[in-house]
C-alpha cells in the first residue's frame, strides 16, 4: 500500500541530468514550484559522461529541427555558464576555440548547411590547420568551425546541481528511484513506497524514459547507446575541439584530453571494454601521434538516449505527464532550448521555435 507523499509543488520532474535541471529552473523561473528527483546523485549519468561539445557532430548531417534547437542554445549558452560560474563559484570552463574537422567527404553538404548560418563551416589550407593545431595528423583538406565550443560537462552538472539546491522553488530529492503506474491521464509515481501528489510530471530520464513508460503500456523509442571515452593527462597538445573519422579530442583548461567516443546498441551494459580501448587509442594516435607518449589516466562510460532521427521529444503526452528527453548525442548543446521550450509549452507563453517536430507519438 502506498502512503501518500504531500508535495508543496506544481510540477515533479524525474531526472536530474542537465537537461532535467535547465527543465527545473526555466520552470521555477517562471514561478512554479518544482520536486525533482533522481535515482542517484544529481548530473551523474549521461551530463557527467558527455564531452561537452556545443554542437551536434557532424551538423549538416542532422535535421533541420535538431540545428533550430542547436543554433538557440549556441547563443544563450556563453551567458547561461557566465550566470553558473558567477552564482555557484564552479567555472564549467567554457571553451570558445572552434572545432578544426579533419576528414570528411562530405565537404560540400558541409559548406552548403554552413552558409545558411554566417559561415559556420569555412575552408581552410592545409598550413592554415597546421597553425591551429600543429600536432594533429591531416588526412583530408579540414574545414574550420570557428563558432563551436565546449563545457566541461561535469562541472556543468555541478554548478546546476547547486543552482537548484539554493533557488527557494526548487526541491532537488536524489537517490530516489521512481515508478510509475496508473495510465497516460492520470499517471502516479512512485519512490520507495510512497507516492508524490502533484499537479503535472515531466521526464527528463534519458535513455531510461522508455523504461518508465512502460509503467504506462507505452512503447518508447527512446533507448540506450553507450559510449565509451578515454581521459589523457596533462600535455596541452590541442587548443580546440578536433573531429577526424567520427572521433573526437577535447582540450581541457588544465592540459588534459577528453577522447571519443564509441557508439554501441548493447542496452544498459555499462563496463567499459578492451575492445573499445583499443579501437579509441588507435584512433587518438591517428590523430594526435604524440599522445603515445602521454599518460592514459581513465576509461569510462555513459548511456545516450538515441531516438528516431536523434529528433527528442518534448512537450506533453497527456494533460499531466510531459516529457523532454531523447537527444542521444547533443543533451548538452541542446539542453537550453529544449527546457525553455518544454517551459514555453506547459505555461501556454509563445515557443521560441516550433514545436510540432518534437511533439511526443505515442503507441500504446
Amino acid at each position: 500500500m502506498l502512503q501518500p507523499t504531500i508535495s508543496p509543488c506544481d510540477v515533479l520532474i524525474i531526472g536530474a541530468g542537465v537537461v532535467g535541471m535547465l527543465s527545473a529552473l526555466e520552470l521555477a523561473g517562471a514561478g512554479q514550484r518544482v520536486l525533482i528527483i533522481d535515482k542517484g546523485h544529481a548530473g551523474l549519468e549521461a551530463s557527467w559522461a558527455g564531452g561537452g561539445i556545443i554542437s551536434p557532430l557532424y551538423p549538416w548531417r542532422y535535421a533541420p529541427p535538431i540545428t533550430a534547437l542547436a543554433t538557440w542554445s549556441q547563443k544563450v549558452f556563453p551567458d547561461l555558464i557566465t550566470q553558473l560560474r558567477d552564482s555557484t563559484g564552479i567555472d564549467p570552463e567554457l571553451s570558445e576555440t572552434g572545432m578544426l574537422v579533419t576528414a570528411t567527404n562530405e565537404r560540400e553538404q558541409a559548406l552548403a548547411w554552413g552558409a545558411g548560418l554566417s559561415r559556420a563551416v569555412i575552408e581552410i589550407t592545409d598550413a592554415e590547420a597546421h597553425a591551429l593545431e600543429p600536432h594533429v595528423q591531416l588526412d583530408e583538406t579540414p574545414l574550420w568551425m570557428p563558432g563551436v565550443s565546449s563545457v566541461r560537462s561535469p562541472r556543468m552538472g555541478k554548478a546546476l546541481r547547486q543552482m537548484c539546491l539554493r533557488h527557494p522553488r526548487i526541491h532537488l530529492l536524489e537517490h530516489h528511484e521512481a515508478q510509475i503506474s496508473g495510465d497516460l491521464e492520470s499517471p502516479v509515481v512512485s519512490s520507495k513506497g510512497k507516492k508524490f501528489d502533484v499537479n503535472q510530471v515531466v521526464l527528463t530520464t534519458g535513455a531510461w524514459t522508455g523504461g518508465l513508460l512502460s509503467g504506462l503500456d507505452m512503447v518508447c523509442p527512446i533507448k540506450p547507446m553507450k559510449g565509451q571515452m578515454l581521459l589523457f593527462g596533462p600535455c596541452e597538445l590541442v587548443s580546440r575541439v578536433v573531429l577526424s573519422n567520427g572521433r573526437y579530442a577535447i582540450p581541457r583548461a588544465d592540459g588534459r584530453i577528453v577522447f571519443g567516443s564509441t557508439l554501441e546498441n548493447v542496452g544498459f551494459r555499462r563496463t567499459p571494454d578492451r575492445e573499445a580501448f583499443e579501437s579509441l587509442y588507435a584512433s587518438a594516435l591517428a590523430m594526435i601521434p604524440a599522445l603515445q607518449g602521454v599518460d592514459l589516466e581513465a576509461q569510462w562510460a555513459g548511456f545516450r538516449p538515441s531516438s528516431p532521427e536523434s529528433v527528442p521529444w518534448i512537450g506533453a503526452i497527456s494533460c499531466k505527464l510531459w516529457v523532454n528527453s531523447g537527444h542521444f548525442r547533443n543533451g548538452v548543446v541542446l539542453s537550453p532550448a529544449s527546457s525553455r521550450l518544454l517551459c514555453d509549452l506547459m505555461l501556454e507563453r509563445m515557443p521560441i521555435i516550433d514545436p510540432a517536430p518534437y511533439q511526443p507519438r505515442t503507441t500504446l
